[in-house]
């Protein structure tokens, strides 16, 4: 029975891993290494790589900076309309693409709950990087969030309260012990967050429209050259596939924060 189940736990490991990584392979077996280099000197593909890096850092950044106090402060704090909270953070996870975008567009759009205040100030978000930002964002956030709720729940409160009670400032806890210990599980949703950012495509398009070298990213340059070049479109796919791998080994393998737990091994309270 032990021999069977382990052949069986093999079995589904193997199927699983042939299922995803198969479509990847395929990719790169029908883009030699020319193709990619000719695919990497057109313009469209420049101005897309520029484009998906410029406007996917800015909104992680985003994301990173807000994100994090949040999802600490919905990981500690328990208190009425929590779970109501949580389920709005986790929302846009089952909207459809199509659904943020058109969602985004009622929001920012120059007839959208907010069109009014943003026209008197003479900002214009649709169509622009600045829209693609957002979208990337929106549909980002919730991984984030999710991911560090957890890392930050995962923490051992002893070691939080006793680091209270030696009159370290709650600002203090969350710097010191709070995001170091927490690091790895923070690393694992950036990484997360930064993949589904980068691969973002039905809210961007809808919301920010996919005109190259201003909001077309690699994945609009892939859709766009579908049809009119496939080879191009399979060298893109591949360059994309490449630059989310190197992005989700390094963000894994060194997390930004990751200097926080080397410089501060050691908890040092306030005097």
């Amino acid at each position: 029975m032990r021999a069977a189940f382990a052949v069986f736990l093999a079995v589904a490991t193997a199927v699983a891993l042939a299922f995803l990584v198969l479509p990847v392979v395929a990719i790169f077996v029908q883009v030699p290494p020319s193709d990619l280099l000719h695919a990497l000197g057109q313009d469209v593909t420049r101005d897309a790589l520029v484009v998906s890096l410029k406007t996917s850092a800015i909104a992680h950044a985003a994301v990173l900076v807000f994100g994090t106090p949040a999802a600490w402060l919905l990981a500690r704090k328990r208190f009425p309309g929590r779970g109501l909270v949580l389920a709005l953070v986790e929302l846009p996870l089952v909207l459809p693409p199509a659904v943020a975008g058109i969602a985004l567009l009622a929001t920012f759009g120059r007839a959208g709950l907010l069109g009014d205040e943003l026209n008197a100030l003479g900002i214009q978000i649709p169509f622009t990087q600045t829209a693609v930002v957002l979208a990337v964002a929106f549909v980002e956030s919730p991984f984030y969030l999710r991911g560090a709720i957890a890392a930050f729940e995962a923490i051992d409160t002893s070691l939080l309260d006793a680091a209270r009670t030696l009159g370290a400032s709650p600002a203090r806890v969350f710097a010191r012990l709070g995001l170091p210990l927490a690091a790895g599980g923070l690393g694992a949703a950036s990484a997360l967050a930064l993949a589904r950012g980068l691969g973002e495509f039905g809210a961007t398009i809808i919301f920010a429209g996919s005109l190259q070298g201003v909001t077309q990213t690699l994945p609009l340059a892939i859709y766009a050259q579908f049809e009119a070049d496939f080879d191009t479109a399979l060298a893109i796919s591949a360059l994309f596939i490449l630059v989310g791998a190197l992005l989700l080994v390094a963000l894994k393998l060194y997390p930004w924060f990751r200097f926080i737990s080397i410089s501060r091994s050691r908890f040092a309270p306030s005097t």
